[in-house]
């Protein structure tokens, strides 16, 4: 009876220590990878500081700023992609951790990383995008060089009054117009 008592007994204390320790390696595994994210969305904004450094101070006087890591993949007719990132609210410090993925039609063969910087002038359009998303129809970019001349957005694309988009390549700001459908989206398993 002893023995059967003393069992139970480190049985109970092995089933509470796996209680305890199973969400703190859970928590711990989530916020490891909240913080590669971070990393990731510093990286980013490093790299677009040095392509138009004017940037800077654009993306500190914002509402917010969204930063994505994207891959896409098009093989002849249809292409898609798909990414993670953070948008950052800098007026509270939150980070909002999201996901997007992407559909786009058109002629063509290829891979392609790069990135993406959305910059929101008011906190209104920012916090539209955190809890809505966004579903862009025929995306296009405009004009963006790696010179250092022209205005605080030089390199931006507008994407509507007080909403603007950075995109880098490995060889800098881009430059193109594609068609594609992209939704943006909470990211259930970070936030």
């Amino acid at each position: 009876m002893k023995k059967l008592r003393w069992a139970a007994g480190i049985t109970m204390v092995f089933l509470l220590i796996l209680c305890v320790v199973s969400p703190l390696r859970a928590t711990s595994k989530k916020e490891r990878a909240r913080n590669d994210v971070r990393k990731m969305a510093r990286n980013i904004l490093a790299r677009l500081y040095k392509a138009q450094p004017k940037a800077r101070n654009v993306i500190k006087h914002a509402a917010g700023y969204a930063v994505f890591s994207n891959f896409g993949m098009k093989i002849f007719l249809l292409g898609g992609g798909k990414g993670e990132g953070l948008a950052h609210n800098n007026r509270t410090g939150k980070d909002t951790f999201i996901k997007m993925v992407e559909i786009q039609g058109g002629l063509g063969l290829g891979i392609k990383k790069f990135a993406v910087i959305w910059v929101f002038e008011k906190e209104a359009d920012f916090n539209e995008f955190v809890n809505t998303g966004v579903e862009l129809g025929a995306q296009y970019t405009a004009a963006a060089k790696n010179a250092h001349e022209g205005g605080a957005l030089a390199g931006a694309i507008t994407i509507r009054p007080g909403v603007w988009l950075y995109q880098l390549t490995d060889k800098g700001l881009a430059l193109e117009f594609t068609l594609k459908g992209t939704k943006y989206y909470k990211d259930s398993s970070l936030n």
